[in-house]
């Protein structure tokens, strides 16, 4: 990493200029991290807790409430930290540290939701091969591909990032240390290798949405056939949480990443990062269990048990 010795840290922006609106976003941040910390916890104790949800679509929803949870905290604790304490640095370290874990547990997600999205047409467009297709150790094969993906991706990005020298300041435009915010630095065409991974990735995105579309035109299509509509009811409660999911979160992500410099503002590139890093693992367990009764029921059951221990 050439540019290490010359640049120690990083200046992350200030959400405010004053005390007041400092003090505002630490507590707006902090009920929203407080809520996907509460939320995904819930879940991952009911489906952990629960042997009726020991199936293949809430081992998935497990491990994507482990994502959520961590991308989540590499993001929002240090903003908290900053609004509080009015400082805006992070360490060269630290910023590498977390573009790296962002990276990583956001195209992680991102290679699940396309798991995800295959074990719901399977459980409905070939529910007689579901346990064949989907059984335990496929799940879990499946799984460590999605982590692993992310992982590799995030090496590359994070080590192609920072070996291009930085020239022009050390103040990102964002609360979090993002690609294209570290590239805007860069004084030399090499960030163009950057740039070039960074449109190579959202071809492989867009390739996996295209499955992920394709994937859901069949679901609709066996959906539209079921005579009953009780039948028909629950196919959607399952299928249409994880597409609003899916659609926010690719959207803003490659919206992020690939908008032209020429609309690019403050403003709007802090409004994007927030809907794709810190709204999806915030309002993901209110989708998924909204409309998801065996889920509700799992919850129902935990709280009661919790309340009942604590008299």
């Amino acid at each position: 990493m050439s540019n290490r010795s010359s640049i120690s840290e990083f200046l992350l922006l200030a959400l405010a200029d004053t005390r007041e609106l400092q003090l505002l976003h630490f507590w707006l941040f902090l009920g929203i991290y407080l809520a996907a910390l509460l939320g995904n916890g819930l879940i991952i104790t009911a489906i952990a807790c629960d042997h009726h949800l020991h199936t293949p679509m809430y081992f998935f929803l497990l491990n994507l409430s482990l994502l959520d949870l961590g991308s989540i905290s590499t993001t929002v604790p240090k903003a908290m930290a900053n609004s509080l304490l009015d400082v805006r640095s992070i360490s060269y370290t630290g910023c590498a540290a977390q573009l790296f874990l962002i990276v990583f547990l956001l195209g992680a997600e991102y290679a699940l939701l396309t798991v995800m999205s295959y074990d719901r047409y399977v459980a409905i467009c070939q529910p007689l091969h579901y346990g064949t297709l989907l059984g335990s150790r496929a799940c879990v094969h499946m799984t460590a591909a999605a982590w692993g993906s992310g992982f590799l991706n995030a090496v590359l990005h994070t080590a192609n990032t920072f070996s291009i020298p930085l020239c022009q300041g050390n103040a990102l435009d964002q609360f979090f240390c993002e690609i294209p915010q570290i590239l805007k630095l860069s004084c030399s065409d090499t960030y163009l290798r950057e740039a070039g991974l960074l449109i190579l990735s959202c071809f492989l995105v867009f390739g996996c949405f295209i499955f992920i579309v394709l994937s859901y035109v069949q679901i609709f299509r066996a959906v539209l056939r079921i005579p009953s509509e009780q039948g028909r009811h629950k196919a959607f409660s399952m299928c249409l949480p994880h597409l609003a999911v899916v659609s926010l979160f690719i959207s803003t992500a490659i919206f992020a990443h690939l908008k032209p410099p020429s609309i690019s503002s403050p403003s709007l590139d802090l409004v994007v990062a927030v809907l794709y890093s810190v709204v999806p693992p915030a309002v993901n367990p209110l989708i998924y269990s909204m409309r998801n009764k065996e889920l509700k029921k799992a919850l129902r059951k935990l709280i009661q048990w919790t309340l009942h221990h604590q008299l």
